[in-house]
């Protein structure tokens, strides 16, 4: 049976009437009924922020809405208003689409999520006995280091396994510019990227891909990222900057946050709910942890959010005063 319970509470004469429903606090008013979108992508950690944020928007009383849209095309979306939030923007692989959304004035960055992105070429350690000049990335140019990376379909050249093509990140573009004897596959999914990981690592077998963090894969597994040139907002921009005068992207991949979008409507239609985003802040330690609980241990992903609600309700509570 539900459990009604009525609260009032008078400001200068007006009184606000809230209830709970089933032990969920539900306002009895929202700003608006119509169901706020939140874009799903295909890696586990946004499964999770998504649903911790639909989870705790929820329990404010708003309507919401999972989305499956691609990673960066989900910006054209978010600026017309069909799409309405995206948890994971990182800084990484993200920035350019990010920046150039919200320089029309149609989409807006709500601010970090608490988490930091290293996003780069990854090797396990066991590798450098192989390749000896790692991590620095000129020991990819040695034909022999690269041989050591090799696979029967890219040989001679090694192979650097990439995440799925919708992350972007430019990697293809990286290898070109910088001379590497390496080419560039793309993984189908973030679970085939980290399920080939596994297999290689078991087995000592030899392997370079894509890892980032917040993750389980570096914490679980000994390894090292490749140190490309340092990034810099002209390399990606002026062919002249860096190594080859006549290539972008010769350098490596930017760092820090992870960003918080909405449609720029947002703030109108449902401020509560606009602010309680601007309040969503996770770690890389905890979500590191949740990621690890779902890929590692098979728990679901919506297991592990109810987990994290009941643990912090103190905190989420406080982001939809």
């Amino acid at each position: 049976m539900s459990n009604w319970r009525g609260c009032f509470t008078g400001l200068a004469g007006a009184m606000a009437i809230c209830m709970t429903i089933g032990g969920s606090a539900a306002f009895a008013e929202v700003e608006s009924k119509d169901p706020i979108k939140i874009t799903l992508h295909d890696w586990t950690g946004q499964f999770i922020t998504t649903k911790i944020m639909g989870s705790v928007l929820k329990e404010a009383g708003y309507n919401v809405e999972y989305v499956q849209a691609d990673y960066i095309a989900q910006f054209a979306g978010l600026k017309t208003g069909d799409l309405h939030v995206a948890m994971e923007i990182w800084e990484t692989t993200g920035r350019d689409a990010m920046d150039e959304a919200t320089a029309t004035g149609k989409v807006e960055n709500v601010g970090e999520t608490g988490m930091q992105a290293i996003e780069e070429w990854w090797y396990p350690t066991y590798m450098k006995e192989k390749c000896p000049g790692l991590p620095n990335w000129e020991a990819l140019k040695d034909p022999k280091c690269a041989e050591a990376f090799s696979t029967p379909e890219t040989a001679p050249k090694g192979r650097y396994l990439g995440g799925p093509v919708t992350w972007s990140g430019y990697d293809d573009e990286r290898a070109e510019a910088l001379g590497l004897e390496i080419e560039v596959v793309h993984a189908g999914t973030d679970a085939a990227l980290f399920a080939e990981l596994e297999s290689a690592y078991q087995r000592k077998a030899p392997i370079l891909l894509w890892v980032y963090a917040p993750h389980w894969a570096p914490v679980k597994y000994s390894g090292e990222w490749v140190e490309f040139p340092k990034y810099t907002a002209e390399c990606y921009t002026d062919p002249a900057w860096g190594s080859n005068k006549d290539a972008k992207y010769d350098c490596g991949k930017p760092r820090g946050p992870i960003w918080k979008v909405a449609w720029a409507g947002m703030k109108d239609k449902w401020p509560g709910a606009h602010a309680a985003l601007g309040k969503f802040n996770v770690n890389n330690e905890e979500m590191g942890a949740m990621v690890s609980a779902v890929d590692l241990d098979g728990k679901k992903v919506d297991d592990v959010v109810a987990d994290w609600m009941s643990k912090n309700g103190d905190r989420w509570k406080a982001w939809i005063k």
